[in-house]
């Protein structure tokens, strides 16, 4: 749609101004040459000259200049430009160029964030193929094997069945992680938001987890002891989720005989804080920026040892941000790492 045109009459105005002074200056000049120099008869000279000279410009200006660049808002405004379109602009090249250098600038950041969202394409494809490839293979080696003839050993049946059931488990596992990050990204995902004790959800998630950490003789603790609950308005099913994707993470990458300590703090008058700290390895501070990526690893030798969808981080922070929260994370190689994210605290107690 053709945007409102607004004309401007600077160039006209300064343009007759200077062409009138010269002309003007030059028939006084010669007035006063020829001894006939009549003041009145100069300044009607002069008015007349200039409102010739600014209706002729003015007039030239519109037709070979002004309905060109109304064309080029026009087609610019094609592209959908909201900065075009919004109000009416004046066809003054200054103007015009500070528009043109607006909507310049405003391609560019678009361009920049379609390269970055195609390379991020990219990396997501690579790495969803390598996440499947694995366990796809797996399953089809035992079921090829059993099709070869094991399948008439009954033991070896029974193991190779097995090993291709627990293939099928981590591919429903990470297309289930898909799934429900993909409903978190487009907001598809309604929240359950109720009240409810963020001490005793804690407290349940260490004791799903008992044994996980046992394995690793990693401790699941609490800073100190909390004899009052601390409610909290969320979704009680989510954060659990990412409760124990973090102390799944603080299990995974732990040292053995280490502790993984949880700390609920409150932050500002409706806000709490939950910290999950651990004294593991820690992370590199070039990976922090990258961590809450989809399938980003810290691990960049492709190693599986862990297990895991690489999907875990990314849900907790899309959880969190869906809550309308923040998510932080501090680490030091050596030390250890800390996540902590927000909630909101309710002044509902309930019973």
């Amino acid at each position: 749609m053709a945007i409102k045109l607004k004309k401007s009459y600077k160039f006209a105005l300064r343009s007759s101004l200077l062409i009138t002074f010269f002309v003007s200056a030059l028939f006084v000049a010669f007035l006063l040459d020829k001894g006939r120099l009549d003041w009145p008869y100069a300044i009607l000279f002069a008015v007349i000259c200039f409102i010739v000279c600014f209706v002729v410009i003015q007039i030239r200006v519109e037709r070979f200049i002004y309905r060109r660049i109304k064309k080029i808002y026009d087609d610019v405004s094609l592209l959908e430009s909201t900065s075009f379109s919004s109000k009416p602009v004046t066809t003054d090249m200054k103007t015009l160029t500070e528009e043109i250098e607006k909507f310049a600038e405003g391609k560019k950041i678009e361009i920049d964030t379609l390269k970055i969202r195609e390379e991020y394409r990219r990396d997501f494809l690579g790495n969803v193929s390598h996440e499947l490839k694995t366990p796809l293979f797996t399953v089809q080696g035992y079921i090829l094997t059993l099709l070869d003839g094991a399948m008439n050993d009954k033991k070896l049946r029974q193991k190779y069945l097995q090993r291709a059931s627990k293939g099928v488990e981590r591919l429903i596992y990470i297309v289930k992680d898909l799934d429900l990050i993909t409903k978190l990204e487009v907001g598809d995902l309604k929240l359950a938001r109720e009240d409810f004790d963020i001490i005793e959800l804690i407290q349940n998630t260490f004791d799903l987890l008992e044994m996980k950490a046992a394995q690793k003789q990693i401790a699941l603790v609490f800073d100190m002891e909390y004899p009052n609950p601390v409610y909290v308005n969320a979704d009680r099913e989510k954060i659990q989720q990412v409760i124990s994707n973090l102390l799944v993470n603080s299990i995974k990458y732990g040292h053995a005989n280490g502790t993984t300590e949880v700390s609920v703090e409150n932050l500002i008058k409706n806000k709490v804080i939950i910290r999950v700290t651990d004294n593991g390895s820690g992370i590199p501070k070039q990976h922090i920026p990258r961590l809450f990526e989809r399938f980003y690893r810290v691990d960049q030798s492709g190693s599986r040892s862990e297990g895991g969808s690489g999907l875990g981080l990314s849900i907790v922070k899309h959880i969190i941000e869906a809550h309308g929260e923040k998510i932080y994370v501090e680490s030091e190689v050596g030390i250890g790492s800390e996540f902590s994210f927000t909630l909101e605290k309710t002044a509902k107690r309930v019973e």
